[in-house]
């Protein structure tokens, strides 16, 4: 109890602290969630940033199966990768539900680890790229200097505090010698898909720092750049991590989500149903839809105990 109340009296404060990045969403209309007998089993905030798919989709996910195990959920979404790890390290959020915490968000886990705990990985091929539409002439990274002209010189990016970011400007760019042909543009995710899309439709040269997976390399039909200097990092999983303490507080919640592992197909279908069969405001539909065509995704499914 403790830590409940501690936590939800540094809350006001956080957010204020926190500023521009952490933006309310309030309860996602799960408050009916209960263990059968009509009393919940507490409250746990998931925070995520919904313009990354991968957190928005198993936001959704997690809401949905940690609801009808008795708990109540609320959603809170923010901007930026470094307000998320500090709320999470503060107790402002209980769960952060797609982190990528091995390569990509290594420097915030560096931070914060401290007062964060690995809940379990659910994907085990993440993949940071630089990536061209598949009608490209480029191939490598390389390539891009013979390419600049075609690209204006730019490196279409997302969010500055995106780990994928910080990767292309201090490891891509010095690494492959483009300093004096190349500017790293950021804007956010929403931006560089739209940049994507005009560029797509009419057929020009385009490179895009991207991951895997992200249902814009199916999209858009996208193909990695190779990499050989091996600036991007390899392969990592993604990972449930919740705030110092969240397996002993809610030891459930944290069994249920430890038992979550999607393969490429899972994800896939769970990232594209949520994101784009489903779209904004019928999240829940789609995690309904998948859950029914997914059965055997995970082994600690809860069934709707009320």
């Amino acid at each position: 109890m403790t830590k409940r109340i501690s936590r939800k009296a540094v809350a006001a404060a956080g957010v204020t602290a926190l500023g521009l990045g952490l933006a309310a969403c309030g309860d996602s209309g799960s408050d009916s969630g209960d263990g059968g007998d009509g009393e919940s089993k507490g409250t746990i905030t998931l925070g995520f940033i919904p313009s990354w798919s991968d957190g928005l989709s198993t936001a959704y996910l997690l809401e949905d199966q940690l609801t009808k195990a008795g708990y109540e959920v609320e959603m809170q979404t923010l901007t930026e990768a470094g307000p998320l790890y500090t709320a999470l390290s503060q107790g402002d959020v209980d769960m952060y539900p797609s982190a990528w915490p091995e390569v990509t968000h290594k420097s915030y886990m560096d931070k914060y680890g401290d007062d964060i705990e690995d809940v379990g990985a659910y994907y085990d091929n993440a993949k940071l790229t630089l990536a061209v539409p598949d009608y490209s002439k480029i191939q490598s990274i390389e390539d891009l200097p013979k390419f600049a002209n075609e690209l204006d010189g730019k490196i279409i990016g997302i969010e500055p505090g995106a780990g994928l970011t910080e990767a292309t400007q201090d490891n891509v760019i010095p690494d492959y010698d483009l300093a004096g042909d190349f500017k790293l543009l950021t804007s956010s995710t929403a931006g560089m898909t739209a940049e994507l899309k005009k560029a797509t439709g009419a057929e020009e040269e385009i490179v895009v720092t991207l991951w895997r997976p992200f249902w814009a390399n199916s999209e858009f039909d996208m193909r990695d750049l190779k990499d050989p200097k091996g600036a991007l990092g390899e392969s990592e999983a993604l990972h449930f991590l919740g705030t110092k303490g969240f397996a002993d507080e809610f030891p459930e919640a944290a069994e249920l989500i430890e038992g979550i592992q999607l393969d490429d197909k899972q994800y896939g279908s769970l990232e594209d149903m949520v994101v784009n069969e489903y779209g904004e405001g019928k999240e829940a539909e789609a995690i309904d839809a998948w859950v029914e065509e997914n059965p055997d995704a995970f082994d600690t499914e809860m069934t709707d105990s009320k």
